[in-house]
Protein backbone atom coordinates (compact mmCIF):
# COMPACT_ATOMS: atom_id res chain seq x y z
CA UNK A 1 0.00 0.00 0.00
CA UNK A 2 2.73 2.74 0.89
CA UNK A 3 4.50 1.72 -1.93
CA UNK A 4 1.68 3.01 -4.16
CA UNK A 5 0.74 6.11 -2.47
CA UNK A 6 4.81 6.53 -2.30
CA UNK A 7 4.13 6.13 -6.71
CA UNK A 8 1.04 8.80 -6.18
CA UNK A 9 3.29 11.59 -4.50
CA UNK A 10 6.17 11.18 -6.93
CA UNK A 11 3.97 11.29 -10.15
CA UNK A 12 1.77 14.39 -8.54
CA UNK A 13 5.16 16.31 -7.76
CA UNK A 14 6.97 15.07 -11.42
CA UNK A 15 4.11 16.06 -13.46
CA UNK A 16 3.33 19.39 -11.27
CA UNK A 17 3.91 23.36 -12.38
CA UNK A 18 6.50 25.43 -10.63
CA UNK A 19 3.48 27.08 -8.27
CA UNK A 20 1.88 23.78 -7.61
CA UNK A 21 5.86 22.74 -6.31
CA UNK A 22 5.53 25.80 -4.32
CA UNK A 23 2.65 25.78 -2.56
CA UNK A 24 3.37 21.83 -1.84
CA UNK A 25 6.68 22.65 0.23
CA UNK A 26 5.11 25.59 2.21
CA UNK A 27 2.46 22.64 3.26
CA UNK A 28 5.02 20.53 3.93
CA UNK A 29 6.46 22.96 6.17
CA UNK A 30 3.67 23.83 7.68
CA UNK A 31 2.32 19.82 8.17
CA UNK A 32 5.90 19.26 10.16
CA UNK A 33 5.76 22.16 12.19
CA UNK A 34 2.45 22.03 13.44
CA UNK A 35 3.84 17.43 13.75
CA UNK A 36 6.98 19.42 15.55
CA UNK A 37 4.48 21.66 17.90
CA UNK A 38 2.35 18.04 18.55
CA UNK A 39 6.07 16.58 19.41
CA UNK A 40 7.17 18.74 22.18
CA UNK A 41 3.64 18.91 23.49
CA UNK A 42 3.59 15.43 23.93
CA UNK A 43 7.15 15.67 25.22
CA UNK A 44 8.56 12.97 22.15
CA UNK A 45 11.71 14.78 21.37
CA UNK A 46 13.12 12.45 19.05
CA UNK A 47 10.11 13.27 16.92
CA UNK A 48 10.21 16.61 17.54
CA UNK A 49 13.81 17.00 16.22
CA UNK A 50 12.84 14.77 13.00
CA UNK A 51 9.63 17.36 12.51
CA UNK A 52 12.04 20.46 12.91
CA UNK A 53 14.72 19.33 10.91
CA UNK A 54 12.35 17.95 7.85
CA UNK A 55 10.84 21.06 8.09
CA UNK A 56 14.28 22.82 8.03
CA UNK A 57 15.38 20.90 4.83
CA UNK A 58 12.20 22.30 3.24
CA UNK A 59 13.08 25.87 4.28
CA UNK A 60 16.11 25.71 3.04
CA UNK A 61 15.56 24.43 -0.37
CA UNK A 62 13.00 27.28 -0.63
CA UNK A 63 15.75 30.04 0.83
CA UNK A 64 18.18 28.41 -2.41
CA UNK A 65 15.68 28.76 -5.09
CA UNK A 66 15.69 32.67 -4.91
CA UNK A 67 16.74 34.87 -7.22
CA UNK A 68 18.21 38.53 -6.16
CA UNK A 69 17.97 39.23 -9.54
CA UNK A 70 14.80 38.50 -10.78
CA UNK A 71 12.96 38.54 -7.71
CA UNK A 72 14.51 41.83 -6.00
CA UNK A 73 13.31 43.46 -2.83
CA UNK A 74 11.05 40.54 -2.21
CA UNK A 75 13.71 37.76 -3.04
CA UNK A 76 16.05 39.88 0.18
CA UNK A 77 12.10 40.25 2.41
CA UNK A 78 11.41 36.03 1.55
CA UNK A 79 15.20 35.56 2.86
CA UNK A 80 14.93 37.30 6.03
CA UNK A 81 12.11 35.66 7.19
CA UNK A 82 13.65 32.07 5.99
CA UNK A 83 16.47 32.96 7.85
CA UNK A 84 13.82 34.15 11.18
CA UNK A 85 12.35 30.72 11.00
CA UNK A 86 15.80 28.76 10.36
CA UNK A 87 16.83 30.51 13.94
CA UNK A 88 13.53 29.74 15.97
CA UNK A 89 12.97 26.35 14.76
CA UNK A 90 16.89 25.88 15.97
CA UNK A 91 16.02 28.08 19.33
CA UNK A 92 12.44 25.80 19.75
CA UNK A 93 14.67 22.56 19.05
CA UNK A 94 17.64 23.57 21.51
CA UNK A 95 15.31 24.92 24.13
CA UNK A 96 12.03 22.56 23.88
CA UNK A 97 9.53 25.47 23.69
CA UNK A 98 6.46 24.95 21.26
CA UNK A 99 6.49 29.01 21.21
CA UNK A 100 9.63 29.29 18.97
CA UNK A 101 7.60 27.15 15.81
CA UNK A 102 4.06 29.07 16.62
CA UNK A 103 6.04 32.10 15.09
CA UNK A 104 7.13 29.79 12.54
CA UNK A 105 3.86 28.30 11.47
CA UNK A 106 2.36 31.95 11.21
CA UNK A 107 5.18 33.10 9.04
CA UNK A 108 4.81 29.87 7.20
CA UNK A 109 0.73 30.17 7.20
CA UNK A 110 0.84 33.87 5.84
CA UNK A 111 3.66 33.16 3.11
CA UNK A 112 1.65 29.99 1.83
CA UNK A 113 -1.67 32.18 1.69
CA UNK A 114 0.00 34.67 0.09
CA UNK A 115 1.41 32.93 -2.66
CA UNK A 116 -2.35 30.98 -3.51
CA UNK A 117 -3.28 34.59 -3.48
CA UNK A 118 -0.26 35.43 -6.23
CA UNK A 119 -0.62 32.03 -7.82
CA UNK A 120 -4.95 32.60 -8.54
CA UNK A 121 -4.43 36.25 -9.44
CA UNK A 122 -1.67 35.67 -11.96
CA UNK A 123 -3.86 32.63 -13.46
CA UNK A 124 -6.91 35.18 -13.80
CA UNK A 125 -4.79 37.64 -15.16
CA UNK A 126 -3.50 35.02 -17.75
CA UNK A 127 -6.98 33.96 -18.59
CA UNK A 128 -8.41 37.05 -19.45
CA UNK A 129 -5.37 38.10 -21.34
CA UNK A 130 -5.86 34.97 -23.49
CA UNK A 131 -9.74 35.29 -23.92
CA UNK A 132 -9.52 39.63 -24.66
CA UNK A 133 -6.79 39.09 -27.42
CA UNK A 134 -9.43 36.32 -29.43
Amino acid sequence: MSYGLGAYKKTSVETASKEQILLMLYQAAIKNCKKAIEAIEQKNLAKKGEYIGKMQDIVVELSNSLDFEVGGDVAKELSSLYDYILYSSTQANIKIEKSHLEGCLRVLNTLYDGWTEAIKSIKTQAANGSTKSA
